[in-house]
């Protein structure tokens, strides 16, 4: 069985990663570790660790297909999703498909900073884009 180790980070739409970013730096004091663009994903990433080990990552997308752009396109800049870091990302797969929860990846692949990622299905968990990933 899989263990939830805590929240890893709280995604963020964002359209600029400049301006957004500037509230987290200017008005909050928190530091970015700087940008990376995840060519699969169609996005660039800014991550603003805070003091207890979570993250806020700002996404912003980096073509019209980007899943960014239609969330932003949608609903506008915010939350796009939470994602919850655990021990094993495959057991956790295996795990919750044999549950029954419907996944969106049912193999992990790459998330920035070098993690592991996979997503489940929002109707799978009452609305919320919920990632799981795994960092060594």
């Amino acid at each position: 069985m899989f263990k939830v180790l805590g929240v890893d980070h709280i995604g963020i739409a964002a359209g600029d990663l400049k301006e957004v970013g500037s509230f987290w730096s200017d008005a909050l004091g928190l530091s970015t570790t700087g940008e990376e663009t995840v060519e699969e994903q169609k996005v660039t990433t800014g991550f603003y660790p805070t003091p207890n080990g979570s993250e806020i990552e700002l996404l912003v997308a980096t073509a019209l297909d980007s899943p960014i752009a239609k969330y932003i396109e949608k609903k506008g800049e915010g939350i796009q999703h939470i994602a919850l870091r655990v021990d094993n990302l495959e057991e956790a797969l295996s795990d919750l498909k044999a549950k029954g929860v419907r996944l969106i990846d049912e193999k992990p692949r790459k998330g920035a900073g070098g993690a592991k990622i996979a997503f489940l299905h929002p109707k799978a968990t009452h609305g919320v884009l919920l990632e799981l990933c795994q960092r060594d």
